[in-house]
């Protein structure tokens, strides 16, 4: 049967977030997403068939999924990730777990630095708690990777054209965080990096989020797919009704915010026209 000492971890892990569902729900699917990937169904197809093609009792896995070969290598990597263990040490998991029918007593107090990744640089913009919560509702194929500061106006100027140059080559979401001159800090995930397009663009991975005043996330409504908009003038996200759910302008300084279809938001700063003071951009590589 498996071997892999990874493999066996991450069936007990998904044991013990279904039981812990509904206060961890999104590491629960973060896990379940880059865990049970191409190499399950690699492995269960040499366990049906066999060395010599005779067929054995076929393993039936709910979460068996397939991806491309080149993210099945990727997330095979960030199975073998040292977070990944640290999260499994905390969780108390062994491999004699796995046949223990004792389930139920699993540990179920995950420590926030399970939730907290490593940053390539230190945000401006981000406090740890607020770093903490935007984790849980990150695309579960950023799980296992650190994030990485690809732009920042503090670095690079307020340019929309610069913001573009530096989105080049990239290929994971994008994490868009901005201040305003208020000191009210939000923004957009994307679930791909930014570029001038001659219409909407990306995935129901996007989503919008604010912590003015307090925490909230807006995920795709599934009403329109006006996700992304980018040209060379403005940055928009979301759409519907003629509004947009948060615009920027070529500059970089003028912003404004209002609801929309797309994402079921409210306005995102305390006005619907705002001025930027800050902005970080991280990829997840």
């Amino acid at each position: 049967m498996y071997q892999a000492s990874y493999s066996v971890t991450i069936v007990k892990l998904c044991q013990c977030l279904e039981l812990i569902a509904g206060r961890e729900n999104a590491l629960k699917w973060s896990l379940l997403d880059f865990s049970f990937t191409l190499y399950f169904r690699k492995e269960m197809s040499r366990l049906w068939y066999g060395k010599k093609g005779r067929k054995h009792q076929a393993i039936n896995h709910k979460y068996t999924m397939v991806v491309s070969v080149a993210e099945y290598h990727r997330r095979i990597d960030a199975l073998n990730s040292e977070e990944l263990r640290t999260l499994c040490r905390r969780l108390k998991i062994t491999r004699e777990d796995i046949n223990s029918k004792q389930a139920t007593n699993i540990k179920t107090d995950l420590e926030p630095e399970a939730f907290r990744p490593n940053l390539s640089d230190p945000s401006e913009l981000l406090q740890s708690d607020q770093i903490e919560k935007l984790t849980k509702h990150l695309p579960p194929r950023t799980i296992g990777y650190p994030w990485t500061l690809v732009y920042s106006t503090a670095k690079h100027g307020m340019s929309l054209k610069t913001l573009y140059r530096t989105m080049l080559g990239l290929d994971t979401p994008v994490l868009m965080v901005i201040k305003d001159s208020d000191g009210q800090v939000f923004g957009a995930l994307a679930s791909e990096p930014f570029k001038v397009s001659d219409c909407f663009y990306g995935t129901g991975e996007t989503f919008l989020f604010t912590f003015s005043p307090d925490f909230e996330v807006f995920k795709w409504t599934g009403d329109n797919m006006f996700f992304i908009k980018g040209d060379m003038d403005s940055l928009a996200f979301g759409g519907g009704g003629g509004e947009f759910g948060l615009w920027l302008d070529g500059d970089l300084y003028h912003g404004r915010s209002h609801s929309c279809k797309t994402f079921g938001n409210h306005t995102l700063s305390k006005r619907e026209d705002f001025i930027i003071q800050d902005i970080e951009i991280w990829a997840f590589e």
